[in-house]
C-alpha cells in the first residue's frame, strides 16, 4: 500500500477509534473531502493534518506513524518510535553544535 492510500486509512482508523464523525469535521473540511482523504484520493498538507488530528483529539504525527505502520505492514511502534527519537536526537546534536 502506498503512503497517500495509508495515510488515509490511518486517518479513517484513528478517527473511528475516537468516534469522530466525518461532520465533525466541517468547521475545517468538508464531509465529502475527508471522504477523500480516507480513500486514498488526495495527500493533505502538513496543516490540513494539524487540524484533521486536532479534531480527532490526537498528535499529528500519531496519524503520520499510524500511516507508516500500515504502509510498512509494521506492528512494532516502539521500533518505529525508537527510529524516529534517535534520528531526533541525532538532529537536535547537530543543531547544538551550530549554535556554538
Amino acid at each position: 500500500m502506498n503512503i497517500k492510500e495509508s495515510l488515509g486509512l490511518a486517518l479513517k482508523k484513528a478517527r473511528i477509534a475516537k468516534k469522530v464523525t466525518q461532520e465533525d469535521f466541517s468547521d475545517i473540511s468538508s464531509r465529502t473531502y475527508v471522504s477523500t482523504l480516507e480513500r486514498g484520493l488526495y495527500t493533505p498538507t502538513v496543516e490540513k493534518v494539524d487540524a484533521l488530528a486536532k479534531v480527532i483529539g490526537v498528535h499529528p504525527l500519531t496519524i503520520l506513524s499510524l500511516a507508516y505502520l500500515i504502509s510498512e505492514e509494521a506492528a512494532d511502534a516502539s521500533a518505529l518510535l525508537n527510529v524516529v527519537n534517535s534520528e531526533l536526537k541525532e538532529f537536535i546534536s547537530l543543531m547544538d553544535n551550530y549554535k556554538s
